[in-house]
């Protein structure tokens, strides 16, 4: 047992190679001992390939003109705005050098609101919904479950019942995002499908409309609601999952 706890930031650090050599050992070693954990690492590593394979073409793209090293050194002998300008395209070569999906990360706008909520929101269904040893951390206790998301979110929030629709609650666990703490909510129906719902606290507050988003082979619609932020995500394609993530809108309308 180590002095620190493994956590999802520990796992996390291991697959993007963040950590340092003792805390390396420690995780390993937790790995060893834990194939529940093992396995999740495993799917980490598969989506952080799949992002990268997705990415790849961009390494293909011949280097602008304005990023030639000989105009870099004609910049450096002009007023101090082309120097500047200089020094921003070298910093762009040397951050481009560290992959595809980083050269993706420069050149991309960096999502916000909704839309960062909705790129999590996917990230986690891909990561967790496949889990079929440990998708959640504390089963299916609506009030527990929304006294520990309520806590960690600093504000209160409400877990959803969708039994009317046929969909058990599951469980649920937090998740770790740039932009703070989420409360991850899993549920499935009697045939197995899953459905991931991630609410947290957004930047900005008031309400923000529905919209639909998609990744791969999961679908989702995102929106916000008095600065709390959700995403109700399915698998690609799932008919009733628009009139649901509606239903759900409107139950957490009422309740704030």
């Amino acid at each position: 047992m180590t002095a620190r706890p493994i956590n999802e930031d520990d796992l996390q650090a291991l697959v993007d190679d963040r950590l340092d050599p003792a805390r390396r050992v420690e995780v390993e070693a937790y790995l060893a001992g834990s194939p529940d954990a093992r396995a999740r690492v495993e799917r980490l590593r598969i989506l952080a390939r799949d992002l990268r394979a997705a990415f790849a073409p961009l390494l293909d793209e011949p280097v602008p003109a304005r990023l030639d090293l000989a105009h870099i050194a004609e910049a450096r002998r002009r007023p101090r705005l082309a120097i500047r300008q200089a020094a921003a395209a070298a910093l762009f070569l040397t951050l481009g050098g560290l992959g595809g999906w980083t050269l993706h990360g420069v050149l991309a706008p960096v999502p916000a609101g909704v839309d960062a909520l909705a790129q999590e929101a996917s990230a986690s269904f891909a990561v967790y919904a496949p889990d079929r040893a440990r998708p959640v951390e504390l089963a299916g206790d609506r009030d527990e479950i929304a006294r520990w998301f309520s806590a960690r979110l600093a504000r209160p929030v409400g877990v959803p019942d969708l039994s009317a629709a046929g969909y058990r609650l599951m469980g649920g666990r937090l998740v770790a995002t740039p932009h703070g703490p989420a409360g991850l909510l899993m549920y499935d129906d009697s045939r197995g499908t899953r459905l991931v719902m991630l609410m947290r606290r957004m930047g900005e507050p008031g309400d923000a409309p529905m919209r639909e988003h998609q990744s791969g082979s999961a679908t989702g619609y995102a929106w916000a609601r008095g600065g709390l932020g959700y995403s109700l995500v399915g698998p690609a394609g799932m008919a009733g999952l628009h009139p649901l993530a509606n239903e759900i809108r409107r139950t957490t309308a009422a309740n704030t």
